[in-house]
């Protein structure tokens, strides 16, 4: 198959989009983390700590996911300046590292979406107790 610029110019807005998404995200878990955090600074309930403990493990996935996403932001970059100096071979390779990296942020992304619906889950039946 034939690299092309417009191939790697493809991802930049899957990418951006992605990238705007994950930092949706962080910034919500950050601003719970600082409410339940307010919370058990006051009760030293043991349950919250537990909650931001896992928050606290969630944000670190959120920032594997964003940190993977960027270096296949900057990877599809540079296949884009491989192909314009004609350094096709060279190209194709680094291309095929950042799909690596997109596809290893989204898996990440899919894990954070289990353990964030996984929380929800138990937070309902509590509520139900």
């Amino acid at each position: 198959m034939q690299l092309t610029l417009s191939i790697p110019a493809l991802l930049f807005p899957a990418i951006s989009l992605t990238m705007l998404a994950y930092n949706a995200r962080y910034l919500a878990i950050a601003s719970l983390i600082r409410q339940l955090h307010a919370q058990f600074v006051k009760t030293q309930d043991t349950p919250l700590k537990r909650q931001i403990e896992s928050l606290g493990k969630r944000l670190n996935i959120i920032k594997n996911m964003q940190a993977t996403a960027i270096l296949s932001f900057l990877l599809a970059a540079v296949t884009m300046f491989l192909i314009y100096v004609e350094e096709n071979v060279l190209a194709n390779i680094i291309f095929g590292i950042s799909l690596v990296f997109l596809m290893v942020s989204l898996i990440l992304s899919l894990v954070e979406v289990q353990l964030s619906t996984k929380a929800l889950g138990i937070q309902l039946k509590n509520m139900e107790n």
